[in-house]
């Protein structure tokens, strides 16, 4: 085997603990996250792990990363593909909703978890967080922005606060479908964002009616 071989088996092995580290702190918490932890679940040997991982805290920072992958993969990646302006918008809720409703992860929401998790804290991990969020945040005031200089939001909409509507109901539907009745509470997080941006566009028709 070529040592391009290796690299890439190495970092396919590498994504795919990451992978298992994400789930994982979706049940468990990332400050549960254990290298031992990770290493019973793969059914590998910690010491196999702790050449890719010096400490937990490495190890809890490189999956706050991953977890930032996934979300580009599963959900920004296939929003940009809808035309800018409000049917991004809504296309970047609805492939949010799909990834919860896939149970993808099996405690719902890594993002949602960890933040209520680390919010209190002090650290590199909380720090790692806030660089998502922000991250997060600007990207969904800059899909408002776009859809404001394309005529399809009024010129005055209060961005930051549209913005923070957005992700509210992504985090309510997430939360409440683990406790409560999954369908209702994707409906609801659908419907919502659904008749906020009918209600602010000029051309509604650019949007759905109504949910099938």
């Amino acid at each position: 085997m070529t040592l391009d071989g290796r690299l890439a088996r190495g970092e396919r092995t590498r994504t795919a603990a990451l992978d298992a580290a994400v789930a994982l702190a979706t049940e468990a918490g990332l400050d549960g996250l254990s290298l031992a932890q990770l290493a019973d679940t793969l059914g590998v040997s910690k010491s196999g792990l702790f050449a890719h991982w010096r400490s937990k805290e490495a190890l809890q920072l490189a999956t706050v990363d991953r977890a930032v992958e996934q979300w580009q993969e599963r959900i920004i990646g296939p929003a940009l593909r809808a035309p800018r302006g409000v049917r991004r918008l809504w296309a970047l809720h609805e492939a949010r909703i799909d990834f919860y409703a896939a149970r993808v992860l099996p405690g719902g929401c890594f993002f949602a978890n960890t933040e209520f998790e680390y919010n209190a804290r002090l650290g590199p991990v909380r720090d790692r967080l806030a660089e998502a969020f922000v991250r997060w945040t600007a990207f969904l005031e800059r899909l408002v922005h776009e859809a404001v200089a394309l005529g399809e939001l009024p010129a005055d909409v209060d961005v930051p606060q549209l913005a923070y509507e957005i992700d509210a109901l992504g985090i309510s539907a997430v939360m409440r479908s683990r406790l409560l009745d999954p369908d209702t509470a994707y409906r609801h997080a659908r419907q919502g964002l659904l008749n906020r941006l009918r209600a602010l566009c000029p051309e509604p028709t650019l949007l759905p009616e109504g949910l099938s």
